[in-house]
């Protein structure tokens, strides 16, 4: 077993203290308190209702009506009787109907949604880092997955709990009243609690388990079915290499069961004996012995405690799941909270002054990755003129998009200090400081919405319509927009739509463009902008972008040097240091790595056009 294993198991054993677990089931009453204490309050009061009514007309109404028959009295008191019990569930039972099939459906959405949009919310809060650390992504997923449903199925479990507490105690009553010694057959079932603890625990266990195991299915069958894994899975030997990974779940689970299947399964034994035999045929021989025998009881007592016993040993045995299943909520939603209580360590201060625009620089910034050995920057320094145009080139890993992600503060320097107009970033007001930006990164996405709403990354009607049309039109996009049958208002992807349009990457990465020429900003960064493009369509796309950013701060990274050449400045860097700078012209005479790189470029490039024009 490897250290993450052994990890994975002691983090299973540890148990929430109980004011914990209580402080975890308070806060998803709250948040349905919060959205709708009327709900809330009708949610049980049906409960408190309904439950002795179910009562009054089982067991109670059985014991009348033997009684009555077994003693030749008058029926009429029981007819009574049940016409107004009759009249009053019916009508309770139409109006909670009504509540429970038109209200509750939209106030059930209305709940799951209150808790999602705060996790939305603290989600678009977090620093980047938390995105990419294990343990406090593996506790996001959690939380997203499990607290739309699990706040609800707190609300559930008390709603059970309440049910069990009021027929338990109406049908010990009853048999109190007829025999005292009957409840120590009641009673029987809390014994079997220690069986139920051990259970629910091998249960937990076999749930954390298997998890994993789903995820690794879920994976193989998203590469058989989704499209972009699809050519992948028709080249080489990936389409067996799936199959035998599917295989191996399927070992694994089998072991998985042999593991926890056998205890699970005794534990369902131990139980249904102690509950059907010990308790319900002990009872029930009890009661017909003092019936027959002894003469103690009415033929309509006997058939009560038959039928009540058994009532009384399932509440019993029901009230030890129900807080059981306390605990496993209480599980869940630490998830939830740990997520929800996290301090960000990058905050939007509102009292903090907004952001004012003007010239960038980095002072001897270092930047290391929260698990990583070495520095991903390593003293960098600069200053980027305020309007100026500034490439930053460099090989694959040189940190050139780290060095974005630190001008946009979504990470901070591990040292040093990165500045606007000269000011610190970290005093301004994050929001104002970020909307100082307009970025396309090379990793960019398409939503499956209008290509309007790519555009502008917002809702919008027909008056954004014009903005939308010249965006396009110099990003290169709008050409293949307006070849579709709906234009702008084309839905992208067909995940929602049958009718939606499949774009090429390119093509992508022109309406991905089109935001920048959509939205003007003080600093516009573009990371890999044309990476899709072939060379023409990058040349064009250069050219209206430098003519649209006039006046702006624009910073681009490339690895094609040649959409450098207009550059006002080069930065070249090498292992997360600046190894030069300066114009294409000055680098160029300088004969040095960046000469380098642009000849071996120029020559690599033409070379393959001789072999072409062959």
């Amino acid at each position: 077993m490897n250290k993450k294993e052994k990890a994975q198991k002691k983090e299973k054993k540890k148990k929430l203290p109980l004011r914990r677990s209580a402080s975890n089931i308070t806060f998803a009453l709250r948040e349905v308190w919060h959205v709708s204490a009327a709900y809330f309050v009708i949610y049980y009061l049906v409960t408190l209702i309904y439950a002795p009514l179910d009562f009054l007309t089982d067991s109670f109404l059985l014991r009348m009506i033997v009684n009555k028959v077994e003693g030749n009295e008058s029926i009429t008191s029981i007819i009574v009787y049940i016409i107004v019990i009759a009249s009053f569930a019916i009508a309770v039972d139409l109006l909670s109907g009504m509540y429970w099939r038109v209200i509750s459906p939209g106030m059930y959405e209305r709940i799951s949604a209150s808790i999602e949009r705060k996790l939305f919310k603290k989600a678009s809060s977090v620093e980047l880092a938390c995105y990419e650390t294990p343990a406090f992504y593996d506790k996001y997923m959690k939380a997203m997955e499990g607290a739309r449903d699990r706040i609800m199925r707190v609300m559930n479990t008390i709603d059970n709990l309440i049910w069990r507490t009021v027929t338990l105690l109406c049908n010990s009553f009853l048999l109190f009243f007829i025999d005292p010694v009957l409840i120590i057959f009641g009673l029987l079932p809390l014994l079997l609690g220690f069986v139920r603890r051990w259970q629910n625990r091998l249960n937990k266990k076999y749930y954390d388990e298997k998890k994993p195991i789903d995820r690794r299915v879920a994976y193989v069958r998203r590469t058989f079915y989704l499209n972009e894994y699809s050519k992948e899975m028709r080249i080489g030997g990936m389409y067996s290499r799936m199959l035998k990974e599917l295989n191996h779940t399927y070992k694994d689970f089998k072991a998985l069961m042999k593991r926890y299947g056998f205890r699970i399964a005794i534990a369902n034994y131990i139980q249904r004996i102690g509950l059907e035999v010990v308790t319900i045929l002990g009872a029930m021989f009890y009661a017909v012995w003092c019936t027959v025998y002894r003469g103690s009881m009415t033929i309509g007592d006997c058939i009560v405690i038959l039928n009540s016993i058994g009532t009384i040993s399932y509440c019993l045995n029901s009230l030890v799941q129900n807080f059981a299943e306390f605990g496993e909520h209480s599980l869940f939603l630490e998830d939830v909270r740990y997520f929800l209580d996290y301090e960000p360590k990058i905050k939007d201060e509102e009292n903090a002054p907004v952001a004012r625009y003007g010239d960038i620089e980095l002072e001897n910034v270092f930047f290391r990755y929260e698990g990583a050995e070495v520095d991903t920057l390593k003293g960098v320094s600069m200053k980027i003129k305020k309007g100026e145009h500034v490439a930053l080139v460099g090989q694959n890993g040189s940190g050139k998009t780290t060095l974005v992600k630190l001008l946009l503060r979504l990470y901070d320097p591990t040292s040093g200090t990165v500045k606007m107009d000269g000011e610190d970033i970290k005093d301004y007001r994050l929001s104002t400081y970020r909307d100082s930006f307009n970025c396309v990164f090379q990793d960019f996405k398409v939503f499956s919405m209008s290509v309007k709403e790519n555009v502008l990354l917002r809702r919008c009607d027909d008056s954004d319509d014009e903005l939308v049309v010249s965006s396009l039109k110099e990003s290169g996009a709008y050409d293949k927009i307006m070849s579709l049958d709906n234009g702008i208002n084309s839905t992208l992807t067909r995940e929602f739509d049958d009718n939606g349009a499949n774009l090429s990457i390119g093509e992508q990465q022109k309406v991905s463009l089109a935001r920048v020429f959509a939205d003007s900003t003080p600093v516009v960064i573009l990371d890999e902008p044309s990476s899709a493009l072939d060379p023409i369509a990058e040349h064009k796309m250069f050219e209206n972008m430098m003519r649209a950013s006039k006046g702006s701060t624009v910073i681009f990274i490339s690895h094609r040097l040649s959409s450098a050449v207009d550059a006002d400045r080069i930065f070249l860097l090498e292992n997360g240091e600046i190894a030069e700078s300066g114009t294409h012209h000055e680098l160029m005479q300088k004969k040095g790595k960046y000469e380098a790189m642009f000849t071996f470029q120029a020559q690599n490039y033409l070379g393959k056009e001789g072999e072409g024009n062959e």
